[in-house]
């Protein structure tokens, strides 16, 4: 590999990771603590350590929650950094959206490709992740699940609850991706979810096009509505995104996005078709 492929195979630490590498090694030694003691306190190597410090591996979220238990003092420092920190690894098309998906009152999401990031497993996030094109190091590859996957807090959020609604097409539900067992964690997974108090869950039939029209083939979509009450809308295509705020433009969408609930299968018969496919139900 030439020197130009491992710089731009390198996991570059965002600002946040710098300063908090920087802040994770005065405390160390505040606390007289050597690379390899902190590392064995942690369940990390002394590498690990000095990767973190150095910033040719950022700190992991777990990595971040062990060093607020360690070393933090008390003072929340690690902790508080943890959701900046994830910040930084996201993709530069999703960052922004990123933080308002955390504050979400309500989230209503559309698509007719693959599982909401939300709601994908590790295996079916590493499978996309790293089945990508044009390939990434293993590294990076392993951060950006690990950041999709700290997403899911938002199931669990409370004061308020978030309430998630997710409309899929049937497409997405018979397209594997890794392997087939992969595609079956993954039903199984979203069968679970859908089952929660504040989930909605609905399947669009591959018929659906058949009848009276399709409102949803203009592609995928996510409709936030924020603590603020704020309504906007994310779209993503193609490594670029667009976070909508008119007031009339996200009124359209919001319509059309309706429009595709009522032309759905409902959340129980949803629910029957996704534990079908995954093999829990008998045709």
């Amino acid at each position: 590999m030439t020197a130009m492929a491992r710089a731009e195979n390198k996991v570059e630490a965002g600002s946040t990771a710098q300063l908090l590498a920087a802040l994770a090694k005065a405390f160390r030694e505040q606390q007289e603590l050597t690379q390899e003691e902190l590392g064995k306190r942690i369940g990390y190597t002394g590498s690990a350590i000095s990767a973190m410090e150095t910033g040719a591996q950022p700190a992991s979220d777990k990595m971040l929650a062990k060093l607020e238990e360690t070393i933090g003092g008390g003072l929340g420092i690690f902790e508080k950094a943890r959701r900046f920190v994830l910040l930084d690894k996201y993709p530069a098309q999703f960052k922004n959206f990123a933080l308002v998906e955390q504050e979400a009152v309500t989230l209503s999401s559309y698509q007719t490709i693959l599982v909401d990031g939300l709601f994908q497993t590790p295996e079916y996030a590493r499978a996309l992740i790293g089945g990508g094109f044009p390939k990434l190091p293993e590294e990076k590859v392993e951060e950006l699940v690990e950041a999709r996957l700290a997403r899911r807090a938002l199931f669990d959020r409370a004061d308020p609850t978030p309430m998630i609604e997710l409309i899929l097409e049937e497409s997405v539900l018979r397209r594997p991706f890794g392997s087939w067992e992969v595609l079956h964690g993954q039903l199984r997974s979203l069968a679970e979810d859908a089952e929660r108090d504040n989930v909605s869950v609905q399947v669009v039939s591959l018929e659906r096009g058949l009848r009276a029209g399709h409102a949803g083939a203009y592609g995928d979509m996510k409709l936030v509505k924020t603590k603020e009450h704020h309504d906007v809308v994310y779209i993503e295509v193609q490594d670029e995104s667009l976070l909508v705020s008119d007031p009339a433009k996200v009124s359209l969408l919001a319509h059309r996005y309706a429009k595709i609930r009522t032309q759905a299968l409902s959340p129980d018969d949803s629910l029957s078709l996704i534990r079908k496919l995954a093999g829990e139900e008998r045709t």
